[in-house]
């Protein structure tokens, strides 16, 4: 599947909604892993504001590429973000859309502000 990176250095991002697990099976509540390594699979929602406009990206993320301090309004850095066309049929229904997968969301916060104090 066609993977395309996603340029981020012009962009503020902050975060949206803190992060959720990344539910693979709404009716038994299964948590998604990633298919590679078996890590539990995030989703942080973002918004992304790049070339004035703004808009919200969910992004999936693995469990272990998420800073412990996101909370809404954090302003983070995504590590390694790509976009991945996806497309599907269901009850005889085509859908399709883009996913967004990081390899981290990083807080842009300093964790001790006294320590820059001196």
């Amino acid at each position: 599947m066609r993977q395309i990176p996603v340029e981020t250095a012009g962009a503020t991002v902050m975060v949206a909604k803190a992060p959720q697990p990344k539910v693979r099976d709404r009716r038994t509540g299964e948590i998604a892993t990633d298919a590679e390594t078996g890590a539990k699979l995030m989703t942080v929602d973002v918004m992304f504001a790049a070339n004035n406009e703004v808009e919200i990206l969910s992004i999936t993320v693995p469990e272990s590429g998420i800073s412990d301090d996101l909370t809404m309004g954090t302003p983070v850095a995504l590590t390694g973000l790509i976009a991945r066309p996806w497309e599907n049929e269901f009850n005889g229904q085509k859908r399709h859309g883009i996913a967004f997968r990081a390899v981290a969301v990083t807080s842009l916060v300093d964790a001790d502000p006294a320590s820059k104090a001196a």
